[in-house]
């Protein structure tokens, strides 16, 4: 009787196949994200400034994918990062450090990025995008956007493995391989890094990896920060990684703030879209969304705090609560980002001339030209 009322008011608000007895099928969606990156950056002496750049630029770059959309759902993304060329790393191992695998867990992500350190090196360019595609865990479908993104100033030629052939190695697998000079652009292409992009079907452009991030003022930025920050509350920690990935958030919401605004409001945006700021590992909220856990499945010392100790019927009911709560919050987040983002390409085009491309810039130009072919749709244009 208990467990007929139960599963009653799990149906009336709404959980039946997400806490409910049946099993939680997890969503295709989640199963074969559509959108992988690989980000390959030259940790070398004269690399500071790139290094800067992808700290400051990470979420800005993350919120491109956030009206991003496959068959008409959101296109979850996946992002590896990799160091090459710094004499820290093993010789014997071609210079060249897995810092994270494949992941949704972009806090992770930022925390591994920021833990970078530049030393001179050796940079073998062929090396590190033959570990990318050897070592990393690759969809097989021609849906999803597969794609490496190489930064360094070093000629592309480098190292004991040709890069023609683990460019080629690359295209095998369906993965494009877009090349970032950090210098002049007509280095770049005398030393191999236009040619490498050529082979692996990606783009080629050179950028100033010393380009200071100028943050733009808007409007929207006040609200956007507070609501980056009320969004936090709304998270339940759960389970072994609760604890320290809650940690982890708030680390990275600080990392973010030391980078610069621009990196603290994107961050903020970030939070609105679960295809891209996602913690169902250690978050009970995200977990019920993505399929990844039922509330009536956890043991009680697996359970947030604050659920300890209730009746499963008043866990329901707080969980729901914290759902609500936070779709309200990043309803919000998705309005004002989108409404900044606006004001931003105004200003930005005010100002077109007076500096040279950078990291975002370069890596958001290419997947808008490229994350189509795998019917990857952007807000405003249409899948090829």
């Amino acid at each position: 009787m208990k467990r007929t009322m139960i599963v009653a008011l799990m149906a009336a608000l709404g959980w039946i196949g997400v806490t409910g007895s049946s099993k939680a099928k997890e969503p295709e969606s989640r199963r074969k994200p559509a959108v992988q990156i690989a980000l390959l950056l030259d940790t070398s002496n004269s690399m500071d400034g790139l290094i800067d750049q992808a700290k400051s630029q990470l979420w800005r770059v993350v919120n491109e994918f956030i009206r991003a959309k496959r068959d008409g759902r959101p296109a979850p993304i996946q992002v590896a990062l990799y160091e090459y060329g710094n004499d820290r790393l093993p010789a014997q191992e071609g210079f060249v450090r897995l810092v994270v695998p494949l992941t949704d867990d972009l806090d992770t992500v930022s925390e591994k990025l920021f833990g970078l350190r530049t030393k001179g090196g050796q940079e073998y360019c062929g090396q590190v995008i033959q570990n990318a595609v050897d070592q990393l865990t690759w969809s097989h479908s021609d849906r999803v956007y597969r794609a490496i993104f190489i930064a360094g100033n070093e000629p592309f030629s480098q190292g004991s493995i040709p890069y023609p052939e683990s460019c080629r190695s690359a295209v095998k697998k369906g993965i494009v391989v877009n090349t970032i000079f950090c210098g002049a652009n007509a280095e770049g292409l005398h030393t191999g890094w236009s040619r490498g992009a050529m082979l692996a079907d990606g783009r080629y452009i050179s950028i100033d990896q010393n380009e200071k991030i100028v943050s733009i003022p808007t409007p929207h930025d006040d609200e956007l920060a507070r609501l980056g920050r009320d969004v936090n509350n709304t998270y339940l920690p759960y389970g072994r990684m609760g604890r320290d990935g809650q940690a982890r958030q708030l680390a990275q919401d600080a990392n973010a703030a030391k980078a610069s605004l621009e990196a603290s409001l994107s961050r903020a945006g970030s939070k609105g879209a679960l295809n891209v700021y996602c913690n169902d590992e250690w978050d009970l909220v995200d977990a019920i969304k993505t399929g990844k856990c039922k509330l009536e499945d956890l043991k009680e010392d697996e359970l947030p705090e604050e659920l300890r100790g209730l009746g499963l019927a008043e866990r329901i009911a707080r969980v729901k609560e914290r759902i609500s709560k936070r779709q309200e919050i990043q309803d919000r987040i998705l309005v004002l980002t989108k409404e900044r983002e606006t004001f931003l390409a105004a200003e930005r085009k005010k100002r077109s001339g007076e500096s040279r491309e950078t990291l975002d810039s370069a890596i958001i130009e290419a997947v808008r030209s490229q994350a189509t072919r795998a019917n990857i749709e952007f807000e405003g244009t249409s899948p090829k």
